[in-house]
């Protein structure tokens, strides 16, 4: 499954690298959030920096339209600095004169951090003016940017056009983990989907519906099935353009994909809205479907306790109401205690699983929701197509 060049397949004495990394992360009043995302960089940057190579890190950071100093990865330099024994220096853009500059002095067992590479328009455009310029930089180039492998920027696809281009080590562990799920799976082989559309996952059901045993629905997905089965769903979300084709992937899935059997409901889209727990099916005027209830968590906790496998993406409800994220935490439970090979994507299923203190006890979480659904789709990932072959 994995056959591009790794960084341990470089040489990098001496060397400057460009680094691809994912630091698109929170920040909360100029400072990070949440430093998953760095963290998930550092064995990468610290196998270079160890090795004797001058590192330039590059990345986006939210969707700022043109320079925004509000989007600005200065923050970002500031607490790398914190985190590794290593100069950590930032260049006020990632292409230009000051990067140019800032790339020129750096020596070995230094760090680079250019600025927001999606400040200029061709990174979106894969414009090859803005790859070369990157390329300019450094000798060497590495990805390791999982979360925006699915994209075919300048940064991501265009520079490995002009330099010898590897794969960082979150990169590998995360094909490698998605690969071997898809590929070779231990069985049984148990997918779990939430979240509120089912056309964000129809690729995705229709990819791993020959390789699942079992499909678990569940989430404002399962609302659009449920229509599809006919039963009015009264103020629940529902995707009516997506209702044929749920109603197709029902036929064609037949007992391999599986429903809620019971509902938790509400009078209203709020976190203090009334609610009760109703069998799966009609919804009555006025109400909405915001959670799965405790008969399908046991039922889904069956068939996830006899897992070889399990892939999970989506919450089970309204994850952001306390009251309607029952259903999603009892899942995180059930997928941590299963023994199964589990992997986990998407943000709200990673928050449940942090916020449950469960992380320890998942095999691999993934760094990137879109590009593990493209994956999971059997897509290929333009920022590792682009890669050398081994």
């Amino acid at each position: 499954m994995f056959n591009k060049k790794m960084v341990t397949d470089l040489d990098v004495q001496g060397k400057k690298v460009l680094v691809r990394v994912d630091f698109n992360v929170p920040l909360a009043e100029g400072k990070v959030a949440d430093d998953s995302r760095i963290r998930a960089a550092l064995p990468t940057i610290q196998y270079l920096l160890d090795h004797g190579a001058a590192v330039i890190l590059c990345s986006h950071l939210g969707r700022p339209k043109g320079v925004d100093p509000v989007f600005s990865l200065r923050p970002v330099a500031e607490y790398l600095g914190t985190l590794i024994d290593a100069p950590v220096a930032f260049a006020e853009d990632c292409i230009g004169e000051p990067a140019a500059s800032a790339a020129a002095v750096l020596q070995p067992g230094q760090v680079l951090v250019l600025e927001n590479t999606r400040f200029h328009d061709g990174e979106k455009k894969n414009d090859p003016e803005m790859a070369k310029q990157l390329a300019a930089l450094a000798d060497l180039y590495v990805n390791d940017a999982f979360g925006s492998a699915h994209r075919a920027h300048a940064s991501t696809a265009g520079v490995a056009d002009y330099l010898p281009a590897a794969a960082g080590f979150l990169l590998e562990k995360e094909i490698k983990y998605l690969g071997n799920a898809i590929a070779d799976p231990a069985r049984p082989f148990v997918t779990i989907l939430g979240g509120a559309k089912v056309s964000d996952k129809i690729g995705v059901i229709e990819n791993l519906l020959d390789k699942s045993d079992r499909i678990l629905i569940g989430g404002g997905m399962a609302n659009t099935f449920f229509k599809a089965q006919g039963y009015a769903m009264a103020d629940s979300l529902v995707e009516e353009d997506a209702v044929d084709t749920a109603r197709a992937l029902l036929k064609k899935a037949g007992e391999k994909l599986i429903l809620p059997v019971d509902m938790v409901i509400a009078d209203a889209f709020s976190a203090d809205a009334a609610d009760r727990t109703v069998d799966a099916g009609p919804v009555p005027e006025g109400w909405r479907a915001l959670d799965i209830g405790p008969r399908t968590v046991d039922a889904f906790g069956t068939v996830i306790a006899g897992a070889g496998t399990v892939v999970w993406n989506g919450p089970m409800g309204v994850f952001e109401f306390d009251k309607f994220s029952k259903g999603t935490f009892a899942i995180a439970k059930a997928v941590a205690k299963s023994g199964a090979t589990s992997i986990i994507g998407g943000g709200d299923s990673i928050a449940a699983i942090n916020k449950s203190g469960l992380e320890d006890r998942i095999t691999h979480i993934s760094t990137g929701g879109g590009a593990s659904l493209e994956m999971l789709e059997g897509k290929v990932l333009p920022g590792l197509a682009a890669l050398d072959e081994r």
